[in-house]
């Protein structure tokens, strides 16, 4: 709180009637973007209109703000203390300015998303469809999850939404549960595993491929064979894109959620079984700040997503 205080105060010392808010805009996209030009495409502006803001409001604060480096635009300490409180104060301006009502067939805006690997395969093509069915000029932008601080995007008014497995989000965070799935085993069609029975001594006997990327606990199938003086034979690793071309051109098995592996077989000659043990639940729901709770294109997006989920 003291710090966003003493921007308050160091903000209001400025003489506003000579500061143009645009530079503000200026200074949040090159503090997302880390890029001028990138920046630049952004908010509407050329490479040149960008230095010359820039420029204007390094002289205004009396700082460098960006240091320009191989890697792209790095901040300063300075611009770093004022990223987060400008951020926050940009998106609750958007938020008063946007109409009262959302009309989705003439809404032409941008959504960002950020989806797990599961929500990706399962949720994201026919959220994709749904929305160009409800709303043409509408574009949603689906980021993967694995590497972004989520929280922070939120907070920070980055990301609209999030879909995912969110356990304890925070008192400032709404969530709403989506779907459910339990775990099965995959494989290609005629896999010898596919016509015998499954025992807890054939089960831990195969080649199983663990995916690397799923961010899903598999663990219960450990803990059940040892419990049986058992332990699964874990051959290789590999990430959920190359998942359905490796089981589908060998002997592994994969243990995958339920709709993830029947994403699978739509595309390779793949089969499912169910496992020999009993199985948790992969549970999947959207999270957003609260906010947007009452901001009716949110409300909108929301909708959307939890009709996507329950036809699935």
């Amino acid at each position: 709180m003291l710090e966003v205080h003493s921007i308050h105060v160091y903000m209001c010392r400025m003489n506003w009637g000579a500061f143009d808010l645009n530079l503000l805009i200026v200074f949040d996209a090159v503090m997302q973007e880390r890029n001028v030009t990138r920046a630049g495409h952004k908010v509407g502006l050329s490479q040149p209109a960008m230095s010359h803001a820039l420029n204007r409001l390094r002289y205004m604060l009396k700082d460098e703000l960006f240091v320009r480096t191989p890697e792209g635009m790095v901040p300063t300490a300075r611009a770093e203390q004022l990223a987060a409180p400008l951020r926050r104060a940009l998106s609750d301006m958007q938020l008063a300015l946007e109409p009262e009502s959302f009309i989705p067939e003439q809404a032409d805006r941008r959504f960002t998303i950020a989806a797990n690997n599961y929500a990706a395969v399962v949720l994201s093509p026919q959220l994709i469809m749904a929305a160009a069915a409800a709303a043409p000029s509408v574009h949603l932008d689906i980021r993967p999850s694995g590497t972004l601080d989520i929280v922070d995007l939120l907070d920070r008014g980055e990301l609209d939404l999030a879909v995912g497995d969110f356990a304890h989000p925070g008192e400032r965070f709404a969530v709403a549960p989506l779907l459910e799935d339990p775990f099965v085993l995959a494989m290609r069609r005629g896999h010898p595993a596919g016509r015998r029975k499954l025992t807890a001594e054939a089960f831990s006997a195969l080649a199983h491929l663990e995916i690397s990327s799923s961010g899903e606990d598999t663990s219960f199938i450990d803990r059940w064979l040892a419990g049986r003086g058992l332990k699964r034979s874990v051959m290789h690793r590999a990430p959920y894109l190359s998942a359905a071309g490796i089981l589908s051109q060998s002997d592994m098995v994969a243990t995958l959620s339920r709709r993830i592996a029947e994403a699978f077989i739509r595309n390779d000659p793949l089969q499912i079984r169910d496992l020999p043990c009993p199985s948790p639940q992969v549970s999947i729901g959207m999270l957003w700040h609260r906010r947007l709770e009452n901001q009716p294109a949110h409300r909108w997006l929301r909708g959307l997503i939890a009709a996507t989920g329950k036809r699935l």
